[in-house]
């Protein structure tokens, strides 16, 4: 039998697939198609870490390990949910949910001294962070928004903020002593075993050995300045203060799960210099980084002796005070942007702050212009750009913008910087060496305690692969395609060598295809965007994570409905179903309303596209008529504004499900390429059809009250059902439709 591998994830998508997994099995069933699970959430890779030291009964396995060498297979058809790329504040929360639900684990070692803690702590290590895409991906990024989605959006635009010609909004960035500025890039000339080494006065560290790399490789590394990066972050809170604009930084503490946090840290440290001059040993005595944010500082203030406590959050408090004013996460409940490192995640954060008038939320519980620090100047000016062009011209109109598609460059952990185990925080002063296996110096970086060096690996197959997908895609939408690629840095030089080299590869007579800098592209794309024009950006990874959710918020209100199709390059199919940037929330009005936002439509894109492809692959004339039919349904439950709503009472999660199955089933009916499917799916629909008013009836029903799923990061799988299937007539229904093949 053909098969699909549904993840399960995390918060909202993991709840919604309670729901909706089951309309999946009975459909895709009628089509001979299996649909199995594999449990890749945080909970699940946390128990996975530790599966030898468990009894058997809780041992789940490594469904990560298994479906990253399933991704490299020709039979992989793989449906991918957003998970938590945990920071550490998120990765104890769920170490702690873990450990009273009754595993035996050991808790997080902040500072590990004993060999068991190692240990424990390599294995969290392997756990936190972007661990999950860089396994899956092995195939370069197609995402874009599909016709009925797009029409929809034109139709039923979403609310975009005012521009004001004298906002004062802006990004600040350093441009010098950074990640872009300092970045050396090689590309090897054969297949190599390197290592990174730390050389200083009293001899030699080796940081990392055992690096394989293969001929045509590119390898970069590069180091932030703390010293300089203290004193940008110094020059901006004053500037902030000055201009009278709330300050905010930007960063990616999931992604860049080694760096980020330690840059977190930084900036914390600046806004509040005197608390950390006074009681910065104390403490780091206690256990209490900046590195974790100011909510876990304040958290752990009862480890403090009560008369330094109370001084401590006195002068947190005084420093707030002085400073200028913050912007806010949660305003209500004063959880201020320094709070936790994973709140404000540049891709998300930026194109929200642009959207809403180039404002961000102030401790007033108002709406006001905004200094948005992104230390790194990489990609900085992307952002900048998109204000400048608003500022100028007012917010874009979603009735009539153009879109920006994507092709990332991201398959076998391409340009994975900072996620790694290549990035470290220099311990003292000398000159970091990437040598090869002869003993050659390939890349040196003199450093100073504190600094920030990482390396990055980018294989030369994903890089054709890349240029492929992009020729591919150019010519199929007929759309011009952009190369985000800057000469000036290092490792764009050497990709647009690359590039240059592969593009006569292919036929490119007819298309408009350009090499340009981020900077430049981003401004070509808004003035082509304004008269509704689309343009195919074609980027690296990280510029990739940003790019998919900077439009797609501008054009659609969000990232989640995206269509986001990975062509693996053995042949199979990864389909990934959208940004879960709000589930964190949904998953809290679920807990107290029983009402579910979460908006499945990026899984049902997905579920059409891995038909699509199972159709194709397996010669299978039914999964085709499945994946068209669904894409209709689609159409119709966006045109008849079947969505998720916002406010208890209406139609949540659960009703968007029902409301598709019915769709879906109706389009089976009517459809005429497989008669015998039309005419099993015909008392299915009506019976859909005349259950409408029980089934939405029986779904409002729940709504208004606290529901119990047994744990935010492991849900009781009986408890989350029951609250995610409470509509005795839909789940009748449904049992009815695997027996209609």
């Amino acid at each position: 039998m053909a098969k699909i591998i549904y993840t399960l994830t995390d918060e909202a998508p993991m709840l919604a697939t309670y729901s909706f997994l089951p309309v999946i099995e009975a459909f895709a069933a009628t089509a001979g198609v299996d649909v199995e699970t594999r449990d890749i959430s945080l909970g699940g890779r946390i128990i996975a870490a530790f599966d030898d030291q468990l009894p058997q009964e809780q041992r789940v396995g490594d469904a990560l390990a298994e479906l990253g060498e399933l991704a490299k297979t020709p039979e992989a058809n793989i449906i991918k949910l957003p998970n938590i790329s945990a920071s550490v504040p998120q990765l104890k929360a769920a170490i702690a949910e873990l450990k009273a639900q009754g595993y035996d684990l050991p808790d997080y070692p902040d500072d590990p001294r004993t060999d068991a803690e190692r240990d424990a702590r390599a294995r969290y290590d392997s756990v936190k962070g972007s661990a999950v895409n860089p396994v899956l991906r092995e195939g370069n990024s197609d995402r874009r928004a599909p016709a009925a989605v797009k029409n929809y959006a034109r139709k039923h635009p979403h609310s975009m903020g005012a521009w004001s010609a004298d906002s004062k909004t802006n990004v600040a960035t350093m441009g010098a002593d950074d990640f872009r500025s300092n970045e050396q890039s090689v590309v090897l000339p054969a297949a190599d075993t390197l290592t990174i080494r730390l050389v200083t006065d009293a001899g030699t560290t080796v940081l990392k050995d055992g690096l394989k790399v293969l001929e045509g490789e590119v390898v970069d590394a590069t180091v932030m300045r703390a010293a300089a990066l203290d004193a940008f972050l110094k020059e901006q809170v004053a500037r902030a203060k000055a201009e009278d604009v709330l300050f905010s930084v930007h960063l990616k503490a999931t992604m860049m799960k080694v760096s980020d946090p330690i840059i977190f840290g930084h900036v914390v440290r600046a806004f509040l210099p005197e608390v950390f001059a006074t009681y910065g040993e104390q403490l780091a005595a206690a256990g209490l980084s900046p590195n974790n944010g100011l909510g876990s500082i304040l958290d752990g203030l009862d480890a403090l002796p009560e008369g330094v406590r109370d001084e401590v959050r006195a002068a947190i408090e005084k420093g707030l005070a002085d400073g200028p004013r913050l912007a806010m996460v949660n305003s209500d409940k004063g959880i201020t942007n320094l709070h936790v490192p994973s709140d404000v995640i540049v891709d998300a954060s930026m194109p929200a702050m642009i959207r809403t008038s180039g404002h961000m939320w102030g401790p007033d519980g108002q709406e006001h212009d905004t200094l948005a620090v992104i230390p790194d100047s990489s990609y900085a000016g992307v952002y900048q750009a998109v204000i400048e062009d608003c500022r100028a011209h007012g917010a874009y109109d979603p009735t009539t913008m153009g879109s920006v598609p994507n092709v990332g460059l991201m398959a076998q952990k391409a340009e994975e910087y900072g996620s790694h185990d290549k990035t470290f925080e220099i311990a003292e002063a000398g000159r970091v060496e990437v040598v090869n296996a002869a003993g050659e110096v390939l890349i040196s970086h003199e450093v100073e305690a504190g600094d920030i060096w990482r390396a990055c690996q980018t294989k030369d197959a994903p890089i054709r692969d890349w240029v492929k997908l992009a020729v591919t895609r150019a010519r199929a939408s007929r759309t011009p395609a952009v190369f985000w690629l800057d000469p000036t840095r290092a490792h764009d030089a050497n990709l647009i060598a690359k590039v240059e080299a592969y593009l006569p590869e292919h036929d490119t007579d007819g298309l408009d295809i350009r090499i340009m800098s981020p900077v430049e592209a981003a401004k070509l794309s808004v003035e082509r965007i304004r008269r509704g024009e689309d343009t195919i950006s074609v980027t690296g990874n990280v510029l990739r994570d940003y790019n998919t959710d900077l439009f797609p918020i501008l054009e659609l209100g969000t990232s989640a409905k995206m269509l986001s199709v990975v062509p693996l390059m053995n042949g199979g199919g990864l389909f990934e179903t959208g940004a879960g940037g709000s589930a964190p929330k949904h998953v809290q009005q679920l807990v107290t309303e029983n009402y579910l936002r979460w908006d499945s439509l990026g899984e049902f894109l997905a579920l059409a596209e891995s038909l699509r492809h199972m159709a194709t692959t397996t010669d299978n004339a039914r999964a085709l008529v499945l994946a068209d039919t669904l894409d209709r349904a689609t159409e119709r439950l966006l045109n008849e504004n079947k969505g998720p709503a916002r406010k208890v009472g209406q139609i949540d999660n659960r009703g968007s499900h029902f409301y598709l199955a019915m769709y879906w089933a109706d389009e089976l009916a009517r459809q005429g390429e497989d008669t015998d499917l039309a005419a099993a799916f015909g008392p299915i629909a009506q019976s859909l059809t005349s259950g409408e008013e029980a089934i939405a009836a029986e779904l409002v029903a729940v709504q208004g009250h606290p529901a119990d799923i047994g744990g935010y990061y492991r849900p009781d799988p009986a408890r989350a059902s029951a609250v995610m299937r409470p509509s005795a007539t839909f789940n009748a229904a449904l049992a009815a439709v695997a027996q209609a093949g």
